[in-house]
């Protein structure tokens, strides 16, 4: 057996604990832990002290961060939410969004920016659901119509990226069609699942076991939601599609199979952001600093002009087709909206890996990616709520 060292991950871990603690000692306490996370990460790694290296402790626990990271953002999409007026407008913002996405990609092919012009529109169509969400709850925004739009909107873009990168970007082989396919049969699994569990909760004597054993030490409830979160990674890789794909979607199976969370189990819900957010995650993003190539970045002026431009496209990508929602929400609004959607991180790191994988993307864009998008969760959501402590109000419910 292979000597296994614990050192690096310690100093994972004390980044990790540090970078909030800092943030809640500090005036910047409303920016996301996430950019002092991977700003540490950067230090202790290579690119500054190189004190650490990904290695193989660092790297299991990090690839369980990216699964929970995904799997607690499915949990966040409530597809009751996505229907009548409210899916129309989404659904044309993320078109729109997807169609000015695929302009700038490939006029940064034409500039020979890039090698993917499709691989670059598909991570800049995204939107950090796992950073707006908590940034609209603390602004007491999350259950307006206001918010409920702009969270519609991140969860529609999440969701399209996600597979969208799945049927185009797997690191499987296979062809566009055969994927879409397997795609069709991984959505039907999930909904069977969905099914199934709840015809078999609907026993009496199985859902008094499960009250009963949620808070002593057999977590049953936790236990369960660990495994279809496996399951679902396990089945999407068979698939050929990404792992990520699948922990998402066990976030969203979750979510409806979860539908009477407050009256049984309030706390399930705490239980599993404890687990994602206290343990596994911070890894994820510490470690995606370790791995970040600063010197690729400052390499060439080049890279460095790439950052504003990266940023600049997220803005106008994500930004300007949240202007659709002004018969909702009005103008002011409206752009506030659009901030909050062109912030983005977790998805650019996530892809912009699997893009280096493939081959698709150099280590100089993948620097200058990650950069815009540490950029976008620090200025974007400051300017928002900077703008929304103005009140400017609603014109009507969503």
């Amino acid at each position: 057996m292979p000597t296994i060292s614990f050192t690096g991950l310690l100093i994972v871990a004390a980044v990790a604990f540090l970078a909030p603690l800092l943030l809640g000692l500090s005036p910047l306490r409303r920016l996301p832990a996430v950019v002092l996370e991977i700003l540490g990460g950067i230090i202790i790694g290579p690119s500054v002290l190189g004190w650490v290296r990904v290695d193989l402790p660092i790297s299991i626990l990090s690839l369980l961060g990216l699964a929970f990271l995904l799997f607690l953002a499915g949990l966040e999409v409530e597809l009751e939410r996505l229907r009548g007026r409210l899916l129309t407008y989404v659904a044309l913002a993320f078109l729109l969004s997807l169609g000015l996405a695929l302009l700038a990609g490939y006029a940064l092919y034409a500039a020979g920016q890039v090698v993917s012009p499709l691989l670059i529109a598909i991570i800049l169509v995204a939107t950090a659901l796992g950073i707006v969400v908590p940034i609209l709850k603390d602004a007491g925004e999350s259950e307006t119509g206001f918010g409920q739009l702009v969270i519609a909107g991140a969860m529609f873009a999440e969701f399209g990226s996600i597979i969208l990168l799945s049927l185009f970007f797997s690191r499987e082989a296979t062809s566009t069609g055969a994927k879409l396919v397997l795609l069709g049969g991984f959505v039907l699994v999930a909904i069977m699942c969905v099914f199934v569990v709840l015809r078999v909760e609907r026993s009496p004597r199985l859902a008094a076991v499960l009250v009963r054993l949620q808070d002593t030490t057999a977590q049953i409830r936790v236990r369960g939601a660990f495994v279809l979160l496996v399951a679902f990674a396990a089945l999407s890789e068979v698939l050929g599609l990404e792992t990520i794909l699948g922990a998402f979607i066990a976030g969203v199976v979750l979510r409806q199979i979860d539908g009477d969370r407050m009256l049984t189990h309030p706390h399930f819900r705490q239980k599993l952001e404890a687990i994602g957010f206290g343990v596994f995650i911070p890894v994820f993003f510490v470690s995606s600093g370790i791995q970040f190539d600063l010197k690729a970045l400052l390499a060439s002026t080049d890279t460095i002009l790439r950052v504003p431009l990266f940023l600049l496209a997220l803005l106008l990508i994500r930004g300007v087709p949240a202007l659709l929602y002004r018969p909702l929400v009005g103008s002011q609004r409206s752009i506030i909206a659009g901030l909050l959607q062109a912030t983005s991180l977790s998805f650019i790191v996530a892809a912009s890996q699997i893009g280096l994988d493939l081959g698709l993307l150099t280590r100089a864009n993948v620097a200058a990616l990650i950069a815009a998008g540490l950029l976008s969760v620090i200025f974007f959501p400051i300017v928002a709520l900077t703008l929304l402590r103005q009140r400017a109000p609603e014109l009507h419910a969503v």
